[in-house]
């Protein structure tokens, strides 16, 4: 008989839709969190004065993917809201990604989206081919834009040179001729009415699905009673950095309470590029959009130490990654799914898609 029992390792988006799914399909899931929490990094709650906080850091939910959103839309209602950043250059607030607008206010031009268009096309340096971060920027904007904007942000964020990282780093922010301020633009942006903990309750409220936090895949004892593992902490550590410790980028928040402030910035998140240790404010009643007297705040500062966050787009990193990877191919009793699994720099629709996959290709064996 075909032992039925699944563990899960990871209570995050991974994890818990994978877990879901197989439960729906009538597999008993074991899942596992070291956190005393679910939800991954996307676990919100209402802090100490009642405001409803990330704890790490931002999560706006955005995709172009409809069957990602019918899927989450099963356990969550939304709340439109479509991010906005904006960028402190020299004591003054700039839209971010650079638009016209930013142009403009900048540097005191009155430019049409074709003059935009020229503007680029007249300082943009070009790059061929385009392989790193820095590339890309100067290829698209120039020195002075990739100078005021880019390159002491990515030095705080990735404790690296813009030209030590892969191409895809910047690629992921656009350039826009016309006053688009939105973040994303992607066809769908909400947050979850009730939050990100509420939509992981609904997900994993399932008679087949049982949920242990504060446990440590280090110490489960009995593995050999799970017929399957599906793990999403770092492929690294599974192995036991057989091979070294794959590099990623950590950070540290800071929560702040200012209490008889309705709102501490315009806009949901205030990127500090060339001021300050911490790269970015975020207000999070932007976000989902609480009534409260007061209002809460988180600041992010990048560092080397500290839980893992952001795997370091570099080439020998990745040459690092296939090494570990190759492993977890030739597994067949574990499904490695997820940022940290996967060593990708994910989106939460990206994670999802992988974890439906994930769970299709175990129920497929």
């Amino acid at each position: 008989m075909v032992n039925r029992h699944v563990l899960v390792v990871g209570a995050g988006f991974a994890g818990s839709v994978t877990a879901r799914e197989l439960a729906d399909a009538g597999r008993q899931v074991h899942l596992i969190d070291k956190r005393g929490h679910i939800g991954g990094n996307a676990y919100d709650e209402l802090d100490s004065h009642g405001v409803l906080v990330h704890c790490y850091g931002p999560h706006i939910f955005h995709t172009n993917a409809e069957r990602i959103l019918q899927y989450l839309s099963r356990f969550t209602e939304w709340r439109p809201y479509e991010h906005r950043v904006l960028g402190v250059v020299e004591g003054k607030l700039y839209p971010f990604p650079i638009n016209r607008d930013t142009l403009n206010r900048l540097y005191g031009l009155q430019l049409d989206e074709a003059g935009a268009a020229e503007f680029f096309e007249r300082v943009r340096e070009p790059r061929d081919p385009v392989r790193t971060s820095e590339d890309v920027v100067l290829n698209s904007v120039g020195r002075d834009l990739y100078e005021k904007f880019f390159l002491n942000y990515t030095r705080k964020q990735w404790g690296l040179e813009p030209s030590q990282l892969k191409a895809g780093v910047a690629a992921r922010i656009p350039v826009r001729t016309n006053t688009d301020d939105r973040y994303f633009t992607d066809a769908f942006q909400a947050m979850p009415l009730h939050g990100y903990t509420r939509m992981f309750e609904n997900m994993l409220d399932h008679p087949n699905i049982r949920v242990d936090t504060g446990v440590d895949f280090a110490d489960v004892a009995d593995l050999g009673s799970y017929g399957h593992i599906v793990y999403t902490g770092p492929i690294d550590a599974f192995y036991g950095f057989r091979f070294g410790a794959l590099p990623y980028r950590s950070l540290r928040f800071e929560h702040e309470h200012l209490a008889g402030v309705e709102r501490y910035q315009a806009v949901g998140t205030v990127n500090y590029p060339n001021d300050h240790a911490y790269t970015r404010i975020t207000e999070f009643k932007h976000l989902t959009g609480q009534e409260h007297p007061g209002t809460s705040i988180v600041r992010e500062y990048p560092q080397a130490e500290g839980e893992p966050y952001y795997p370091i787009p570099r080439d020998e990193n990745e040459a690092l990654f296939k090494r570990y990877e190759a492993l977890a191919l030739a597994e067949d009793a574990v499904t490695f799914v997820g940022r940290l699994a996967q060593y990708r720099y994910y989106n939460m629709d990206q994670v999802v898609g992988a974890a439906l996959a994930a769970a299709r290709g175990i129920l497929a064996r």
